[in-house]
């Protein structure tokens, strides 16, 4: 028998805002990193930030300054703000709440562990210089959640749209962080290919945790091209665009088999899914990296609009 559409959202959205939590300590991760390898920062950086987490307007409703601290403040732990680490793991526990007879126990309980730990944590602010911990507590809480659900979920529809959520929120992420390089340091012509340029690319690949396996699949230096390459189409990479696609086509795959039709959401995702096979990485930056990203943070949020449409969510 089908899900209801509400238990289908409430499982949906609650693996979102799991991954949202994490996604937002990586994207400030890399405004962290990539502010300390840049030499004339100042606190555009930190707003490059913001704008790449899609969270500048949210944030110009409260401050004026684009000081570090502020913006540090509010997308980690301030309420106001829907997407803050605090707000998405309580919003993710409220789901996992509601659909916890759809969960086994192991993912329920690590999931409330995971929302007790860092509502702890963050009821004072956090300070710059205790970011990484943080950052690395937000990390290790979510994949205890993710290592529960693998190892314990039914490979069924329950799991499917826990799945959808995850991987249109991670390829969505994943744009993002891209974009942040390209907000937070438009190269100038003479450091791209410099050591500070590597390094920049380098605190990108670490802020999603795949400095050490970009080194054994392309075996080379720190390279813009390549470092594109594995983070938007490289089918191996966890993280990347094309891996995300993949997983979010194959679930709705499932689902369709299941419910016996497909929908406008089935198709956006073949779409999504050829336009990673059908372009190199050349053909991307030619055409303007930000552009293509772009594009995608938009056609990823419309899946997400049909995906919500097609199995009745709000009914």
């Amino acid at each position: 028998m089908a899900l209801l559409g509400r238990t289908a959202a409430g499982l949906f959205w609650m693996f979102r805002y799991i991954e949202r939590a994490e996604n937002m300590a990586r994207i400030v991760d890399a405004g962290l990193r990539l502010s300390l390898t840049n030499l004339t920062s100042g606190p555009e950086e930190w707003q490059s930030v913001l704008v790449s987490a899609g969270a500048e307007a949210a944030y110009r409703q409260k401050h004026a300054e684009f000081d570090p601290q502020s913006v540090i403040d509010f997308l980690i732990r301030d309420r106001d703000n829907p997407s803050s680490i605090r707000s998405s793991i309580d919003t993710a526990r409220s789901n996992g709440r509601m659909v916890r007879t759809a969960l086994t126990r192991e993912v329920w309980e690590t999931l409330n562990e995971a929302y007790l730990t860092l509502k702890a944590r963050l009821e004072r602010p956090v300070e710059e210089h205790e970011l990484p911990q943080v950052i690395d507590l937000v990390k290790r809480q979510t994949a205890l959640i993710r290592g529960a659900f693998y190892g314990t979920m039914l490979r069924n529809e329950i799991f499917d749209f826990c799945n959808l959520g995850a991987f249109v929120e991670r390829a969505d992420n994943t744009a993002r962080i891209l974009d942040v390089k390209y907000w937070v340091l438009l190269p100038t012509h003479s450091s791209v290919g410099s050591p500070l340029d590597s390094l920049q690319w380098a605190s990108i690949l670490r802020s999603v945790s795949a400095q050490r396996s970009y080194i054994w699949e392309y075996d080379a230096e720190y390279r813009p091209i390549e470092v594109i390459d594995f983070l938007i189409l490289n089918r191996r990479m966890p993280r990347s665009l094309a891996y995300s696609c993949a997983c979010i086509l194959e679930s709705l795959d499932f689902l369709a088999r299941s419910h016996g039709f497909d929908a406008d959401c089935h198709r956006t995702a073949q779409a999504l899914n050829e336009r990673m096979t059908q372009r190199s990485v050349t053909e991307i930056i030619d055409a303007g990296l930000h552009e293509f990203l772009g594009q995608f943070i938009v056609d990823n949020n419309r899946l997400a609009s049909e995906i919500a449409e097609s199995f009745n969510f709000y009914k």
